[in-house]
């Protein structure tokens, strides 16, 4: 893991959804997490997010911010999270593949949509 992969970086995730939660909560145990911080968008002060990203946003998909400035959101976002944790660092290159990153993209969207049933 290089120097820039093992400078902190902010997750957003959705605190009220019962299956983010315990992702993160799963991540949170992990060896490597100290290099992440988990802010849960549906309780923060709005001014965690930054200039370019809203609680509406986070909310809708989670993010991460890498250590530079940068957003990242969706599958894209798992794979900054993976980078970081050594029980999941093999992950990230696969999920970033270029033949793989579309089709992990499509599959979050899809959970995506699940989740909004699951709330209503």
């Amino acid at each position: 893991m290089s120097a820039m992969e093992r400078r902190e970086a902010t997750v957003f995730y959705d605190g009220a959804c019962p299956v983010c939660s315990r992702e993160v909560a799963q991540y949170r145990r992990l060896r490597g997490a100290e290099a992440l911080r988990f802010v849960d968008a549906a309780s923060c002060d709005a001014a965690a997010f930054g200039p370019d990203l809203t609680r509406e946003a986070a909310l809708a998909r989670i993010h991460v911010r890498e250590a530079d400035g940068r957003l990242v959101s969706g599958a894209a976002a798992f794979a900054a999270i993976w980078r970081r944790l050594p029980a999941f660092a093999w992950a990230a290159p696969v999920l970033e593949h270029r033949l793989v990153a579309p089709v992990a993209e499509a599959g979050y969207r899809g959970f995506l949509l699940l989740r909004r049933l699951w709330r209503r």
